[in-house]
């Protein structure tokens, strides 16, 4: 608490006191100029030391790819000083059954992880472009990745020397990256007649890579405390390499670890060279990369040499605080010069400034004596200021006293607005209320009553007509069989009338006694309307698809919901020209905290669609598209579920069907207390 006590204390300081302000501008123009020395320094320093090292890891990977080279120079000479060998020549000769197996044993003779003779025949197991060379007389050495079975048939215990544990992966690595060359045998005619395959096995050939390593960085040649490394790709896998598996323990080597997608990218998927600053495996590294080909030239892996980039930025950064501490140094002789020259000169200027801080805040202080000669500029400055804040402190006393009393003044007149704007806003809350159920009163009641007046006034003629044509079938008797056809379309024509006005009763009388409600499984309620649905539509080309996959129950009244799910149903049917997919599912109503609301029931068709027009009118009474319809459907439908707290809402593409979703609450809730809840809130 201390420290941060006089951190604060300096800061201020700092902000408020001349002398130190003095200190800063003498010292700025040296800190600025010095800052600069050293950004120059800095720059060209970074610019020359990183091209340098970036144009030295160039050469070693140039002094590497040679030294691969010359390895693979190296192991084609060797299979050709066997071939060309006496026992080779006198076996050729003499004995060329037991050619074969003399070759194999010869392999750790000529420091090779692997020796086959093939004869002639087996020329088809290699690749276009070695049959060619082959063909032509020419020896060659290569690159290739081989699995385990082909390594096997190389020699039986290359799969094993191969295997490569993943590090962080647990899986293993069983193909491996071989160094190849082939030597072909011509006979006496001119023909071929062996082919003489060997090589080395690069996975977790750690003597090589060490070998390589030696060539390119000799003794002394990389920074203090700085390893130099090279690594053998196979794809993006180490298969062998000196890099650490700690690099400050220098213990372990990295095998089985990958390289990052940056390099990965630029080297095995473009085929380009990469030079720069890389994240191997646990420290970064000046680095570079290039890929290694196959006989196809396919890239298959890379070669990799690089040095610890932390000893040579060390060595940088000691330059730079060296460099910062000189700095640092002569900016604190300066400001100690500076601040013992400044402070007697401006001490009495900090004190009028310190008195008028401290007025500024409410304290009643002043000047006083600044222990200066009498007729001193300074001297005279504080008197005058003293006597200025006197009157000053005498004025401010008469405004807080008026200042009083015009405050409760002011709050007497606040609190008296404030009570007669609330009482107001509570008014203009009831009136809007009232006139929101006045409006819906007024329409439902002139709508019912227009419907329930043509309802009764269509059904009186319909019973007469009905009575009629029964009393003609009762008289005609076995005649009714020539008109039989006229006598069903009076009949279901009739039977359209009665459901035209079945359905404006019922319109009528929504709102008013409600049938029983009580607790009901929403999956029975849809299994008995797809039963409905099913018998009715049996000469229908339609397939009806369940998914009824709610498990909550809800309150309803089973009939009006029933003849809700029926309708939509048909709805559908209708919609898809009596022929198609009708697919109703069932699900529980989940809010966004997981808590259930209740259940959801979604009807979807794969008709003719709903225009965006029409999806506003759907609902309204009276409204079809079908020259069948009734447009009341839809209409009671939304009023059975809105009274108990429900919502049908719709979601249509013209020409792909539509889907209507009925939202049925877990426990039923009027329009009333819907719209108390609403206001409410």
């Amino acid at each position: 608490m201390n420290l941060k006590h006089l951190v604060l204390k300096w800061v201020r300081r700092f902000r408020t006191m001349v002398r130190y302000r003095l200190l800063v501008l003498t010292s700025v123009p040296i800190i600025i100029t010095l800052l600069a020395l050293i950004a120059l320094t800095m720059y060209w320093t970074v610019t020359y030391t990183w091209q340098s090292a970036l144009m030295n890891v160039r050469a070693d990977l140039a002094v590497a790819h040679h030294s691969m080279e010359l390895l693979q120079k190296e192991q084609r000479m060797r299979l050709m000083s066997l071939s060309s060998s006496y026992d080779f020549q006198t076996l050729l000769r003499t004995d060329e059954a037991k050619l074969s197996d003399w070759v194999s044993t010869q392999t750790s003779n000529y420091e090779l992880d692997f020796v086959v003779l093939h004869p002639a025949s087996a020329l088809g197991e290699f690749s276009k472009v070695n049959r060619r060379l082959l063909l032509k007389g020419k020896e060659q050495t290569f690159f290739q990745v081989l699995d385990g079975q082909a390594l096997e048939n190389l020699n039986p215990n290359l799969p094993a020397n191969a295997e490569i544990p993943l590090i962080k992966e647990s899986e293993f690595e069983s193909r491996g990256l071989i160094s190849r060359s082939l030597i072909p045998i011509f006979n006496e005619k001119n023909r071929l007649q062996w082919i003489v395959d060997g090589g080395i096995l690069l996975n977790n050939s750690t003597l090589l890579v060490d070998r390589i390593r030696d060539l390119v960085y000799a003794a002394d040649t990389l920074p203090a405390g700085s390893i130099g490394t090279v690594t053998l790709f196979m794809d993006d896998l180490r298969v062998s390499t000196n890099v650490p598996l700690d690099s400050e323990a220098r213990y372990g080597r990295a095998i089985g670890t990958r390289v990052s997608d940056e390099v990965k990218q630029q080297v095995l998927l473009a085929g380009e060279n990469w030079v720069g600053r890389a994240f191997v495996y646990d420290d970064w590294y000046v680095s570079s990369y290039e890929p290694l080909h196959d006989h196809d030239g396919n890239v298959i892996g890379m070669l990799y040499t690089g040095y610890l980039e932390w000893p040579l930025l060390k060595t940088f950064l000691t330059n730079i605080i060296e460099l910062g501490i000189g700095i640092v140094i002569v900016l604190l002789l300066s400001g100690v010069v500076v601040y013992r020259g400044a402070r007697d000169l401006f001490r009495p200027i900090e004190k009028i400034h310190n008195v008028v801080k401290a007025v500024q805040v409410g304290l009643d202080r002043r000047i006083g004596s600044l222990d200066l000669f009498k007729n001193h500029e300074l001297q005279i400055l504080g008197q005058q200021f003293d006597s200025m804040l006197d009157q000053l402190h005498q004025r401010n006393e008469d405004i807080k006293k008026a200042s009083l009393e015009l405050e409760d003044k002011v709050q007497i007149r606040t609190r008296s607005l404030h009570e007669k704007t609330e009482e107001l806003e509570q008014h203009i809350k009831l009136l809007n209320q009232a006139k929101i159920k006045l409006v819906a009163s007024e329409k439902l009641a002139a709508l019912g009553e227009l419907t329930a007046g043509i309802a009764h006034e269509i059904n009186n003629p319909t019973a007469v007509i009905l009575g009629n044509v029964e009393l003609l079938q009762l008289e005609l008797g076995d005649d009714t069989l020539r008109v039989k056809e006229e006598l069903d379309a009076i009949h279901e024509q009739i039977d359209r009338i009665r459901n035209i006005t079945r359905s404006l009763l019922q319109y009528s009388r929504q709102g008013g006694v409600q049938d029983e409600i009580t607790w009901h499984h929403v999956n029975l309620i849809v299994e008995e309307s797809l039963t409905l649905v099913r018998s009715g539509t049996k000469s229908y080309d339609v397939k009806v698809e369940a998914q009824l996959d709610a498990k909550c129950c809800i309150e309803a009244n089973r009939h009006q919901l029933l003849q809700v799910l029926i309708n939509l149903q048909m709805n559908g049917v209708h919609a898809m020209d009596d022929k198609g997919l009708l697919k109703v599912k069932t699900e529980d109503w989940i809010d966004q905290s997981g808590k259930v609301l209740g259940a959801v029931v979604r009807v979807t068709d794969h008709g003719c669609g709903i225009s965006k027009e029409n999806l506003k009118r759907i609902f309204n009474p009276f409204f079809t598209t079908r020259r069948s319809g009734t447009g009341l459907g839809l209409s009671v439908s939304q009023g059975i579920i809105s009274e108990i707290g429900g919502e049908i809402e719709v979601q249509s593409e013209l020409g792909k069907g539509s889907t209507f979703s009925i939202y049925l609450r877990e426990k039923a809730t009027s329009n009333n207390d819907l719209m108390l809840d609403v206001e409410a809130n």
